[in-house]
Formats: C-alpha cells, sequence, structure tokens
C-alpha cells in the first residue's frame, strides 16, 4: 500500500495524478504488433468468427436488397399495373426481411459466443500470469490498478476482437455495395450524392487525431481511480486513525475528477461527430430528393430509383456512424492492449528449468552456499551467507529491521532466485526442481496472518483442499484453535468475513498454523508469527508453535527474543550478513550484538 497522506493541492495536474499510478496518456493511434498479439486470441475460434463474417455478408446483401427490390415494385409492377407481379415482389421482401432477421440474430449469437470466450481466456491468461510473476512485482504495483487491467481493459479489448473486426468488414461491405448500386443506377445523381463526402472525409480526419488522445485517458482515467480507491480503502484504519478523512477525499476527488472529465471529453468529440454525419446525412438527402426530383420531372429517371436512392444514402452514413464509434473502441482497445501486454510481457524472475526435476520427499536438511542475493542489482541485500541447517532443526534468525532476515527464508522458498552462491535442500539446487513440488513441502506462517473469503474449514484446507473434516479438526487442535472454532454457532463453516473482521489477530495466526500443520511440511517457515500479538496471545502462539515445530525443519524470524531461546540455532543477521550464530547461553556470553539486544529489548 502506497497512499499519500495530505491534501494533493490543485496544482496536482492529471499528468501527475496518472503518473502516480503508473498511467500515461500518449500511445500510438495503431499499433500493428498490439493488434497481433491480441488477434491471437481470437484464433481458437476463427471458425465461429468465419460463420459470422459470412452470416454479415448475407445480411449486407440482404439490406442492399430491400430498396432495389422496391424501385422494381414501382417501376416495374406498377408501372404496368402488374399486380401479381408487385405481390411476388411484396412476397421476396417480406422474405428478405425475415432472412435478415434470421440472419443478424444467428450472427449475434456466434459473436457473444465467441466474445465470452475470449473474455473468459484473456482474463485467464492474465490471472495465470499474475500468479507467476515474482511477490517484487505485487509489492511494487497498485492492486486496483492491476484489477482494472484484468477487468476494464480486458473488456474494451473484448469489444474490439469480438464485435469491432466483424462490424468492419461488413460496413465495409455495405459501403461499397450502396456506392456501386447508387452509380449503377444513376452516376449523375450519386455524384452529386457524394458531395459531402469531401467535408465527411475532413471531419472524421479531424475527430480521429483529437480522440486518439481524448479515449487513450478514459482508459487510464478509470485505472487511476480504481487503484486510488483500493488503496485508501486498504489503508482506511490508518486515514482515520490520523483524521485525514478530508485529505484522502480530496485526494480522490482529484483522480475522481481527472476521470470525470476525460471522458466529457470523449463523449464531447462523439456528440459532435455523431450529428456532424447525421447532418450530412440529411443534407445528402435533400440533395437527392431536390435533384431527383428535378430528373424525375425531366423524365430523365424514375421515380423508382430516386425512391432507392434515398433509401440507399440513408443507409449509407448509419455504417460510417458505426465505423467512428468502431474508432473509439480501436482506441480504447489498443490503449487497454498495451497495458495488458505490458503485464503478460513481464518475465517472472523465478522460473521452472525445461529439465527441472520433481523434488523428492524431503528430509530437511538446508544448505546456503556462499549465497549472494539483490532485489536490484544496484543494491545487494545479503553478502556471502554460507548456513547449514540440519532436518529438524530449529533455526533462529534475529537482527535489526532490515538486516536481511526474511530474504534469507524467502531463498530457501525460492521466491527470489539466488544472485550468487547456491541453496539446497537435501542435497539439490532449488533452481534444478519445479517449484511446485519444493513448495508443496514446504509451509508459511506469516506475520500478517491472511484468510481468504469462506468457511473457516475451507481456510485451514488450503494446502490440501480434499482433506476431510477429521484431518482438518486434528489440524485445529495441533494448533490450539479447536476448541474455539467448536464455541462457534456455526463451527468449521463459520464463514470468514471481509478482512477477517470477525476474528482476532491471534486467532487468524492460529488458523493459519492449522493451515501449514495440515499441509504437514517438511520444512516450515515462520515470519515474525507472534511480533503482533499481546503477551498473553504470544504465549498461547507459541504453545502451538512448539507442536507445530516437533519433527520438522524450521526458519524462525524473530521478533521477540523470548519466544527463540530453545532454538537449535540462532543466527544473528546483521547489514546482510550472519555476524553470530550459536545457542542462546552461548550467544549471551560472547557479549555481541546478540546480548545488546537481548538487554535492549528486556530493559524496553
Amino acid at each position: 500500500m502506497s497512499f499519500s497522506i495530505g491534501a494533493p493541492g490543485p496544482r496536482m495536474g492529471p499528468g501527475m495524478a496518472l503518473e502516480r499510478f503508473g498511467e500515461r496518456a500518449e500511445g500510438r493511434a495503431f499499433d500493428r504488433r498490439v493488434a497481433r498479439r491480441l488477434l491471437a486470441f481470437l484464433r481458437p475460434f476463427w471458425a465461429h468468427m468465419a460463420a459470422a463474417l459470412l452470416l454479415m455478408l448475407v445480411s449486407s446483401l440482404l439490406s442492399l436488397a430491400v430498396p432495389y427490390l422496391v424501385k422494381t415494385a414501382i417501376d416495374v409492377n406498377m408501372a404496368q399495373g402488374d399486380l401479381a407481379g408487385l405481390g411476388r415482389t411484396a412476397l421476396v421482401i417480406a422474405a428478405t426481411f425475415i432472412g435478415t432477421y434470421l440472419v443478424s440474430a444467428g450472427q449475434r449469437w456466434l459473436l457473444s459466443w465467441v466474445g465470452l470466450r475470449v473474455l473468459t481466456n484473456l482474463r485467464r491468461a492474465l490471472f495465470g500470469h499474475l500468479q507467476a510473476l515474482p511477490l517484487g512485482y505485487h509489492d511494487t504495483h497498485i492492486v486496483g490498478v492491476t484489477i482494472s487491467r484484468v477487468m476494464n481493459d480486458v473488456g474494451v479489448i473484448n469489444d474490439l476482437l469480438s464485435q469491432g473486426l466483424v462490424t468492419l468488414l461488413g460496413d465495409s461491405v455495405l459501403l461499397i455495395g450502396i456506392v456501386v448500386i447508387m452509380v449503377s443506377l444513376s452516376p449523375r445523381l450519386a455524384l452529386l450524392a457524394f458531395s459531402v463526402l469531401p467535408i465527411m472525409l475532413l471531419v472524421t480526419l479531424l475527430f480521429t487525431r483529437r480522440a486518439q488522445v481524448a479515449f487513450r485517458q478514459t482508459r487510464s482515467g478509470i485505472a487511476a481511480v480504481v487503484g486510488d480507491l483500493a488503496e485508501n480503502l486498504s489503508g482506511m484504519r490508518v486515514i482515520q486513525a490520523f483524521a485525514q478523512e478530508d485529505a484522502t477525499q480530496e485526494q480522490f476527488d482529484q483522480v475522481n475528477r481527472i476521470n470525470r472529465d476525460a471522458h466529457v471529453a470523449a463523449m464531447s468529440l462523439s456528440f459532435v461527430f455523431l450529428p456532424t454525419v447525421e447532418f450530412l446525412g440529411m443534407v445528402a438527402t435533400c440533395v437527392v430528393l431536390f435533384f431527383g426530383g428535378a430528373f424525375v420531372v425531366s423524365g430523365s429517371l424514375t421515380l423508382g430509383v430516386v425512391v432507392a436512392f434515398l433509401a440507399y444514402v440513408t443507409r449509407f452514413f448509419e455504417p460510417i456512424q458505426e465505423l467512428s464509434q468502431l474508432y473509439t473502441t480501436m482506441q480504447a482497445a489498443m490503449a487497454g492492449g498495451e497495458r495488458v501486454l505490458e503485464i503478460l510481457d513481464t518475465a517472472p524472475q523465478v522460473t521452472d528449468r525445461p529439465d527441472a526435476l520433481e523434488m523428492p520427499p524431503i528430509h530437511g536438511l538446508v544448505e546456503l552456499d556462499h549465497v549472494h542475493f539483490a532485489y536490484r542489482e544496484d543494491v545487494e541485500v545479503l553478502h556471502d551467507i554460507s548456513l547449514r541447517i540440519e532436518a529438524g532443526q530449529t533455526v533462529a534468525f534475529v537482527g535489526p529491521t532490515g538486516a536481511g532476515k526474511s530474504s534469507i527464508a524467502n531463498l530457501v522458498a525460492r521466491f527470489y532466485d539466488v544472485t550468487a552462491g547456491a541453496v539446497r535442500i537435501d542435497g539439490l539446487d532449488v533452481r534444478d526442481v519445479g517449484q511446485r513440488s519444493l513448495r508443496s513441502q514446504m509451509g508459511l506462517v506469516p506475520q500478517d496472518p491472511f484468510l481468504f473469503p469462506g468457511t473457516l474449514a475451507e481456510n485451514i484446507a488450503f494446502g490440501r483442499p480434499e482433506a476431510p473434516l477429521a484431518a482438518i479438526q486434528a489440524a485445529a487442535s495441533l494448533a490450539r484453535i479447536h476448541d474455539f472454532i467448536m464455541s462457534l454457532p456455526d463451527g468449521y463453516q463459520t464463514k470468514v468475513s471481509e478482512g477477517s473482521s470477525n476474528l482476532s489477530l491471534g486467532q487468524r495466526q492460529l488458523i493459519c498454523m492449522a493451515r501449514a500443520a495440515l499441509a504437514d511440511p517438511r520444512i516450515l517457515i515462520l515470519d515474525e508469527a507472534t511480533a503482533s500479538v499481546d503477551t498473553v496471545t504470544e504465549a498461547f502462539i507459541q504453545d502451538a508453535i512448539d507442536r507445530l515445530l516437533t519433527g520438522r525443519t524450521a526458519l524462525v524470524i524473530a521478533h521477540r527474543l523470548s519466544t527463540i531461546q530453545h532454538a537449535d540455532l540462532i543466527c544473528v543477521v546483521q547489514d546482510g550478513r550472519i555476524v553470530e550464530q550459536g545457542q542462546h547461553a552461548a550467544l549471551l556470553a560472547q557479549g555481541g550484538l546478540y546480548r545488546e539486544m537481548i538487554v535492549q529489548q528486556f530493559v524496553a
């Protein structure tokens, strides 16, 4: 969470507000690379898209046929007094309308079918990749902005892929067909009707140029609003504790106004452009009506041709409107596509090798061999760490904040890869085995216990979803939380509320321990599991920890030194190095940093 307390001030412009969330409004109107990558999501459904396109072409041809049939009815059937022929023509027109209805319904069903699957597959690919990205990525990216990518940006991409492409081809065919038919009926009247096209071209050019920036700003604005909302909701306790509701409200209002203004600007362009297209269409209709009527009076043109022209001119400008709206969809999809592909192109820093082995059953021997590690290339966090942890040992890591204790645990679990050296478990380099097979035999109890929405039983069984209730209860008993759960009205079926607000911090921590116990890991990592609880709860949790550690290799990151005095080995970490190691009594006798920390903590 990275929200900033304090009023943003009136000088916080759109650029600054968007940059705060990693957003930008510039970009290409059409990026061929982005389009090609996005089209790959349509490839599995090419047959359905081809069928939808075929139906769109049939619909366009049927639409083109109706005005021509009306012309035939007027100039042939009515002019010759052929009532039987007029009836046949009317039946053909009716059949054409029915065919158009059926074809359009089939086309829309196919596009919806494809669209929902493209939407699902794209979001699935994004979520899968997000799970493969390292913890560092999620620590440095705002959750709300990522959610906006997965939900909002993927939605507009789907609109373009599933609807836009077929609409583009169908409207193009319709425009070409109208032009060909109008020219074949009367080249002179067609030329007069198309006299408004230069103005139309100029208006369209101005619209597309300004729409490029406007619709990109709307995508960035949406992401910024979701990002600000998510981080402020996460930090609500801090906001209220420091009475900064007004400041954060002003901050949110600023981002919200930027989003609103971006949408107003984009919609204003559409509200000007679309009526302009309609106006030019009415002008073209008046031109056809006036000059066509004059030609009919002079006898150089038939009434049926003028009626057909009026119908074709009206339909000529409809696809132009649709294509202009499609352009705005393309702009939004290009902007969203760039951001979605940025996520998909972010390479996971920890990957399985092609020849990665399945981790055999772990005994628990952990070795750190001259390990160096840096989160960033220019800042090394761990320097030449060498340590051997025997199977079944409990090793505690203590030291000042930022010394590198959690980094050591993260390397053992292979959340990150070493910069140099090696981490081995039972003699196997963790980089040579599959991550899933490795972590399935490891357990983690974090400092900040996290519970998922669902029941208590589902949370305990998170690592073993197939576990029977008896096993879940046994794990809860081991973690000293069974009696509390049974005292609840719904027992193990008690729902975890939003933010786990119906459970105390200590209760959440014990449930996380039960989760680890049920997974039955051979290596267990306890990351300051008692740092945030009171001393009474600490003693209760410490008893659960002692039960949990039996027979397992344990890496314990400790803040309260009283909890690790009985550890098999205590490692004192300072500035990325293990500066002292040994058992409690021996370290006290050395009179070094460990003794200093003990004295400071107990005196405090």
